[in-house]
């Protein structure tokens, strides 16, 4: 009888194994760097300037920043060096978020613009390694080529700074099941600037606003929730869930006016202009509100009019539980 019991066991192990054996041996789905040189024209470089800093905030990321204020404004001299995530944020290895500067030794300056735009758009390292997709290139993909060059013309501009950090090592088995998150991308023109709903569906996008305004489940986002908030950031005291960005009339956008919308990014330029206050538990937020006011006008019109287009879900957020009200700026 415990022979009988025992074969099914050892049958679903061998399967397990099989399994793990073949995604080990894998290789990632792949296309070598292209042999792309950039030319770093003024117009590009300020086009990859708005991108890194704004629309995409890259900068943000890859920046040490200043956790105790409103925003995280970026610490003096810590633009784009990288630094290393905090264990608190309970990702599965030890993270850390690489120096986007053109330093030799630490940061980009020997990788080739082609590894770069890989790197961005397909989530593949120069050694060829699966990036954790924490580094949002399952949205990147969509960036057109020519802002994707801009992003590696500014990056190539910026001053080298010196900030060795550890490779990031993912833990098992999630650094197997990664390796069919990448796949290569192609030629990707620019959005039609003359559609405001396509170009803000672009946007969109390449500013990460599905990912951090779709609820998650088991570290994946729900299917058939896009939009509509309650993917929840932090811990503790300091937690912030996020807004429900669908039209649904009651419990989303559904009764704002452009000028509305506008006006709560633009509301922040004060603090990004003179340095924002102490963050609180009733004002913690992972939104970049400091580099979204430099959003332009048609930029924030677009967002606005494809997000009136996304279907209405009723799902009532309360954005930071717990915390006391906040009457001002949140």
């Amino acid at each position: 009888m415990a022979k009988k019991l025992l074969l099914p066991v050892v049958a679903i192990l061998a399967i397990l194994c099989g399994e793990v054996a073949y995604l080990s041996l894998k290789p990632p789905n792949m296309a070598p760097p292209s042999g792309i040189k950039v030319e770093p024209t003024p117009e590009r470089i300020a086009r990859g300037e708005y991108l890194v800093n704004v629309t995409s905030s890259c900068g943000h990321c890859h920046s040490v920043t200043d956790a105790t204020k409103f925003g995280e404004p970026v610490a003096a001299g810590g633009a784009l060096k990288g630094h290393l995530v905090p264990k608190e944020m309970g990702l599965p290895g030890e993270f850390s978020v690489p120096n986007l500067t053109p330093d030799l030794e630490t940061g980009i300056g020997r990788m080739t613009d082609g590894e770069l735009i890989r790197g961005i758009r397909e989530g593949i390292g120069a050694d060829g390694r699966v990036l954790f997709p924490f580094m949002p290139y399952t949205e990147f993909k969509e960036m057109s080529d020519d802002d994707v060059q801009s992003v590696v013309a500014y990056l190539r501009s910026v001053p080298p700074v010196k900030n060795a950090l550890p490779v990031s090592r993912i833990a098992f088995p999630v650094g197997l099941f990664i390796k069919s998150v990448p796949e290569p991308v192609r030629n990707v023109p620019n959005p039609d600037r003359n559609d405001a709903v396509k170009y803000g569906k672009y946007l969109a996008t390449i500013s990460g606003c599905k990912f951090c305004h779709t609820p998650v489940v088991r570290g994946s986002p729900v299917a058939g929730r896009e939009f509509s908030g309650g993917h929840e950031f932090g811990a503790g005291e300091y937690r912030a869930v996020s807004f429900n960005l669908t039209p649904h009339p009651e419990t989303g956008l559904g009764r704002w006016t452009e000028e509305q919308f506008l006006k709560k990014f633009y509301d922040y330029k004060d603090y990004a202009a003179n340095g924002p206050p102490p963050v609180k538990p009733e004002s913690f937020t992972v939104m970049p509100w400091l580099n979204f006011t430099r959003l332009t006008p048609e930029d924030l019109k677009a967002i606005f009019a494809f997000l009136k287009t996304v279907p209405p879900i009723e799902n009532a957020v309360e954005t930071r539980p717990g915390a006391p009200k906040d009457n001002r700026k949140s």
